[in-house]
């Protein structure tokens, strides 16, 4: 209970988290759960930063099903800019909020996570480095440019040594389904769930009846049952 009430502190002031001298500070928040599981180190897409209503729906169901989350802004998303990050200064990023989430909750396990280009920065930096993670993540793995069909992107994620965690919407013009099932079935530890109907965005066809909200709910749900804790 005391490092629940401890990370409260910092919902009710605004957190910097240092990346490095030379590429400065940057904004997370930290949602706790009351009974947290695990924290997940949460990354956002390259068209929209960490207050994003995908970002903090996630966030909020996730703190429902018992896992805190740790979101943050990359570097140029906090800077204003529209064009992402390069890898390097992503990975960097991404590594520092691992160790703040690792510095606050020693006795969790940590799991690293992102929406489509925070997702992929994330199995880079796991791919490349040396780290404590328990598990991986992917709310839309972008596959491929829409339209160019492709796994190229697909090839560290044999070096990455944690579970990993493939959330992919069947309607995803940046992963089509068939080529998703071909890079995840030669993985041990990868498990691809297929949410039928969901888009890039997890938003459905007006028809389905189904809303963004229900949606979010299985994303997080999905995600509770999987996680190694």
């Amino acid at each position: 209970m005391a490092v629940i009430e401890y990370n409260m502190l910092y919902l009710m002031t605004e957190n910097k988290l240092k990346v490095s001298g030379k590429i400065g500070q940057v904004t997370f928040e930290l949602l706790p759960s009351h009974s947290p599981k695990a924290v997940i180190v949460l990354s956002h897409g390259a068209g929209a930063g960490m207050y994003h209503s995908f970002m903090t729906s996630l966030a909020q169901q996730l703190a429902e099903v018992g896992l805190t989350t740790l979101r943050f802004n990359f570097p140029y998303m906090e800077n204003g800019k529209k064009r992402p990050d390069n890898p390097q200064i992503a990975q960097k990023t991404i590594a520092a909020a691992i160790q703040k989430a690792q510095q606050l909750f020693p006795e969790l396990p940590i799991l690293g996570a992102g929406k489509s280009f925070g997702g992929r920065m994330t199995s880079l930096y796991a791919a490349y480095n040396t780290h404590n993670l328990s598990g991986l993540v992917f709310f839309g793995f972008p596959l491929h440019p829409p339209g160019k069909p492709s796994v190229d992107r697909a090839d560290h994620l044999s070096k990455i040594s944690c579970p990993m965690l493939f959330l992919q919407g069947t309607r995803d013009k940046l992963a089509i389904p068939e080529l998703m099932q071909e890079v995840t079935a030669p993985l041990p530890k990868a498990t691809l769930i297929n949410l039928e109907g969901a888009d890039h965005s997890f938003h459905m066809l007006k028809r389905s009846g189904i809303t963004d909200e229900e949606i979010i709910k299985q994303l997080a749900t999905h995600t509770m049952k999987w996680a190694p804790v």
